[in-house]
C-alpha cells in the first residue's frame, strides 16, 4: 500500500480541527481513529501499525505550549533590560525589591485538585463529583527577590488594588520592614494587568496612602502587556505552591494558608502565609480629587510602565 504514509500524513497534518476539507476536522485523532478513517478510503490498517508508522515518521503527542504572547511592544526587551537594571540598583544600596501578583484563585471544598500523592492501592482520596464553586480563596504573593523569601495573603472575597496594596502593606510589616531597617524605598515588579494594574485609578491611590503610612518611596516597573510569565514570582514561587498542595483537596481557608507556608525549595525558598478575612468591594470609584492627592513621578523612558509614588510631606 505504497499510498498509505502519505495519506496518513496528510490526515495527521489537516490543522488538526482547522482544514475545512479535512474528514477528521472536529475529531480528536487517536490512532483507532485514524485507522478508521483509512481503512473507510480503503486502505488495510490498524490502530497498532497506525501507532508504529507515526513514531517511525518522527510524530509523537505533544501537549499545547503557551509560547505565543500575542503582539509584542518593540520597547520590550528595553523593558526587560530596564528592570534588570533597576532591581541591580536597588539591591546594591541595600533596599528591598520584591516581585508581585495574584496566583490563581482556588475552589475551596472537598473536591479534585491536580496532581498525584502516595496513599496504598486501590484506596484513593474520594472527593465530591462536581466542582461547584460556593467559596474561593485568592493568594496574593510578595516575593523578596534578594533574599528568596516571600509572603502569600490569602483572600476571601476580592481580587482588587486595595486587596494587592494591603498584601505588599502585611509583607512589609510582618517581613519587609525587619529585613530592611534603614529603607527608604521599595522596587515592585509587576505584570500589567489585574488588580496591580498602572491604569487603575485606585491602585496608584491606595499606593499613595500605604506611602505615606510607611514614609517609604515606591517605584514601580511593570512588564510590558502579554510578558507576565517574565515575572519572578511565577516560577519563584507560584509554581513551587501548586507543586506542594497537588492531590490535597483544597477544603478551608487555613488549609491553604498551611500548605502555602509549608512550601519550601533546594534552593531555601522561605514562605510565609497570612489569612484576609477583610471583605473587598469591587468597582470602587475613584475621584478626580483622590488621583489627585496621588504624588507621582513618572520614570522618561515608559512613564506609564515607570514611576515612583513618594509619600506626602508632614
Amino acid at each position: 500500500q505504497p499510498a498509505l504514509v502519505a495519506q496518513l500524513r496528510k490526515l495527521v497534518d489537516s490543522g488538526t480541527r482547522g482544514d475545512p476539507m479535512s474528514p477528521l476536522r472536529w475529531t480528536c485523532k487517536s490512532t483507532r481513529t485514524l485507522a478508521t478513517e483509512l481503512q473507510r478510503q480503503g486502505f488495510q490498517v490498524s490502530s497498532v501499525k497506525v501507532g508504529q508508522l507515526l513514531k517511525q515518521d518522527g510524530y509523537s503527542l505533544q501537549a499545547n505550549r503557551k509560547t505565543i504572547e500575542g503582539k509584542q511592544h518593540p520597547d520590550r526587551n528595553a523593558q526587560f533590560e530596564f528592570i534588570a537594571k533597576r532591581v541591580a540598583a536597588v539591591q546594591k544600596k541595600r533596599q528591598p525589591a520584591i516581585s508581585i501578583d495574584t496566583k490563581k484563585k482556588e475552589i475551596l471544598g472537598n473536591h479534585k485538585n491536580s496532581g498525584k500523592t502516595y496513599r496504598k492501592q486501590k484506596d484513593p482520596l474520594k472527593v465530591e463529583a462536581h466542582d461547584f464553586a460556593k467559596r474561593k480563596a485568592v493568594p496574593y504573593g510578595v516575593y523578596d527577590i534578594g533574599l528568596n523569601e516571600a509572603g502569600v495573603s490569602v483572600g476571601i472575597s476580592s481580587d482588587t488594588a486595595e486587596f494587592a496594596v494591603a498584601a505588599i502593606r502585611r509583607w512589609w510589616n510582618k517581613l519587609g520592614k525587619k529585613r530592611y531597617p534603614a529603607a527608604s524605598r521599595v522596587l515592585v515588579t509587576a505584570d500589567c494587568g489585574g488588580s496591580n494594574s498602572p491604569r487603575t485609578r485606585l491602585w496608584r491611590v491606595e499606593l499613595q496612602k500605604l506611602a505615606n503610612q510607611t514614609g517609604l518611596i515606591f517605584e514601580l516597573c511593570h512588564f510590558p502587556p502579554g510578558t507576565s510569565k517574565w515575572n519572578k514570582i511565577e516560577h519563584k514561587l507560584f509554581c513551587h505552591i501548586t507543586r506542594n498542595w497537588r492531590g490535597v483537596p483544597l477544603e478551608t481557608e487555613e488549609i491553604v494558608v498551611n500548605l502555602i507556608g509549608q512550601t519550601k525549595t533546594s534552593s531555601g525558598l522561605e514562605v510565609h502565609a497570612w489569612l484576609d478575612r477583610k471583605e473587598y468591594t469591587k468597582g470602587r470609584k475613584v475621584s478626580d480629587a483622590e488621583l489627585c492627592e496621588v504624588i507621582i513621578k513618572r520614570n522618561k523612558f515608559h512613564g506609564e510602565w515607570n514611576y515612583e509614588i513618594h509619600p506626602a510631606k508632614k
